[in-house]
């Protein structure tokens, strides 16, 4: 019910068309799937209410949102900047002279462009495939599927790097935490996937792979995890301080070595992504990626969401470098958490990201609460298993009303 009358919300206060529609097709699913929990038997109400959730949230909005051309201007951004990729090396405009000709992301979001290079956009079918979303979707569910692969963790000796790292709890272990993948189809059900898929999809690849680098740090695999961060830095800047989070869990469960490997194999990673683009139009890099989101550019920013460093942003030139400063103090504040207290598993580490990005995005001098979906994600993903329960649970919780049925509690049969 809080879902829906979230998603309700949008046709009545959003001014951005794709959210309006959205809002009316998952204020529905979510109400029939509120419906489905109370009304259908216990051992088909959790699959049935996640199925509905799914279908009236994602896949309807979806299909009517991509077969009709509609979305944010981050899918028109992305398609344009992987065109200019493709033709003249380079994802930003020399000289831009509207915020929509902006490219506020680093030269590797454009590869998710490429396919509308490719295909272009006559026909349904070609503007379909072509979509950008689709394939920022593609990238996030293969993330997952990479994320829930079985470990098979290697023998060691008691106290050696690898005898250490099986015995650290990893992040949704196959048949343990995850009960086939209903918590899966619930997570893409829940408004802080299924909007931004259907809408955008543009920090999904990056949430998808901050995730995977620390399930393999978890894991102790440092060139992995160093790959991974590469291609999600090679994306957003966002995606920078998930080398220090990873970096400091390595450090702390497979040795110093590891955590080195890991870091070098990052950084490289991303300086072989980004400097072609960047030698090639350095300006352009500058002003488009870090001078423009952060208010500083040549054109102001539409990311303006009263939040805190925004709203000290506003006050002027005395304000925007307070909200600098306090930017820079959560930052030290959690660098020396993961100095001094350094996380020991992945979930540990994806909060500690969580709480140092949703610090960023509060402070920063500019901003949106759209934003915040990136540290909501890197806490639920590795609470995958409660999602299918928190319908019954918050159900459980509420106030016995005469015209809300309540489910049946499990019948105790005394033994004979």
């Amino acid at each position: 019910m809080i879902a829906a009358g979230w998603a309700g919300a949008f046709p009545l206060v959003s001014g951005i068309g794709p959210h309006r529609s959205w809002g009316l097709c998952a204020a529905t699913g979510y109400l029939v799937a509120a419906v489905a929990v109370l009304v259908l038997p216990r051992r088909w109400a959790r699959e049935g209410s996640v199925a509905v959730a799914l279908l009236g949230a994602l896949l309807v909005p979806l299909l009517v949102l991509v077969v009709g051309g509609q979305g944010q201007s981050e899918v028109a951004v992305i398609e344009r900047s992987g065109e200019l990729l493709l033709r003249h090396g380079t994802p930003y405009l020399a000289e831009p002279s509207t915020v929509a000709e902006y490219t506020p992301y680093l030269p590797g979001m454009a590869l998710f462009g490429l396919p509308r290079a490719l295909l272009g956009a006559d026909g349904t079918a070609a503007r379909v495939a072509g979509d950008a979303r689709l394939w920022c979707a593609a990238a996030f569910l293969g993330c997952l599927a990479a994320v829930l692969r079985p470990v098979r963790h290697r023998p060691g000796r008691p106290g050696t790097a690898a005898a250490r790292t099986s015995a650290l709890p990893t992040l949704l272990l196959p048949g343990t935490l995850l009960p086939g993948t209903l918590p899966v189809a619930a997570l893409l059900a829940s408004p802080v996937v299924a909007l931004p898929l259907c809408v955008s999809g543009v920090d999904l690849p990056l949430t998808g792979l901050c995730v995977l680098a620390l399930v393999l740090a978890g894991r102790g695999r440092p060139i992995a995890t160093g790959s991974v961060l590469a291609l999600a830095c090679a994306l957003k800047w966002t995606a920078w301080p998930a080398v220090a989070v990873a970096v400091a869990l390595l450090a702390a469960t497979s040795g110093r070595r590891a955590a080195l490997r890991a870091a070098v194999t990052a950084v490289a990673g991303t300086a072989a992504l980004v400097l072609p683009c960047a030698l090639r139009s350095p300006g352009p890099l500058l002003q488009q990626v870090f001078a423009f989101p952060t208010g500083r550019g040549d054109l102001p920013t539409p990311a303006s969401s009263p939040l805190p460093g925004r709203l000290l942003a506003d006050l002027g030139p005395v304000g925007w470098y307070a909200a600098l400063v306090l930017l820079l103090l959560a930052g030290a504040a959690v660098a020396h958490s993961l100095v001094h207290r350094p996380p020991l598993d992945t979930r540990a580490a994806a909060d500690r990201l969580a709480l140092g990005l949703a610090l960023a995005f509060l402070l920063a001098p500019a901003g949106r609460f759209g934003y915040l979906a990136l540290p909501a994600l890197l806490v639920l993903l590795p609470r995958l298993s409660l999602l299918p329960h928190l319908p019954r649970l918050l159900l459980h919780r509420l106030p016995r009303l005469p015209f809300l049925p309540r489910p049946h509690a499990p019948q105790v049969v005394p033994a004979p």
